[in-house]
């Protein structure tokens, strides 16, 4: 695996802890909060290695990243390879909760293509939204996150190999906040020790 062809994605620089410096510039990103910003960056950033140089293309995406769950314990590191919109809801009009209404691809749940590289191998499912998940009505899938779907969209649409890390902070409930602000900086050594490393 070549590192100068994997892009890592993260949405805030508090998340990575300044501890991926010798990432950038051109295989870190850094996409800010929710699912326009990550769709909107990561596009931009795919858009423009691909029309420099087609050998240069990035031929992995990850996605590295604090999430909540309430199945899988506080400060775990899980790997997260089906994705779903948790806040899709057009239920109303008969689509199932977290189908785009009219889409026929992707499915309503992403499975990215040819991921050779999971050190983990535990295939969570990531339920992303715009809303930081604090109650039960906002849940969906084994880990919650505000990414992690938007970029694996772009990817698939890319056809780039994509895989998410996240590293649980909290459990997804009125706790959530505390929780996050507490644990999140003990994700980044733990993605850099069981995942970096393999690289």
């Amino acid at each position: 695996m070549n590192k100068k062809n994997i892009l890592i994605v993260s949405a805030l620089e508090v998340e990575t802890q300044g501890q991926l410096e010798d990432w950038k510039p051109h295989n870190l990103l850094i996409t800010g909060v929710g699912k326009v910003n990550a769709t909107y960056e990561l596009t931009k950033r795919l858009a423009v290695e691909g029309s420099i140089n087609h050998d240069a293309r990035i031929n992995l995406v990850i996605n590295y990243g604090t999430a909540g769950s309430r199945k899988i314990k506080k400060k775990t590191l899980v790997d997260c390879t089906n994705f779903v919109q948790r806040d899709m809801d057009v239920t109303g009009l008969g689509f199932l909760r977290g189908e785009t209404p009219f889409e026929q691809d992707p499915p309503v749940i992403i499975q990215p293509q040819h991921i050779d590289f999971n050190p983990i191998g535990r295939n969570a499912t990531c339920g992303t939204g715009d809303c930081f998940v604090e109650d039960k009505s906002q849940y969906y899938g084994e880990v919650v996150d505000m990414e992690a779907y938007a970029l694996a969209k772009v990817c698939y649409n890319y056809g780039i190999p994509f895989i998410s890390f996240k590293y649980i902070t909290d459990g997804a409930d009125e706790q959530a906040h505390e929780d996050w602000e507490a644990n999140l900086a003990d994700g980044i050594v733990e993605f850099k020790d069981k995942i970096l490393k393999e690289i």
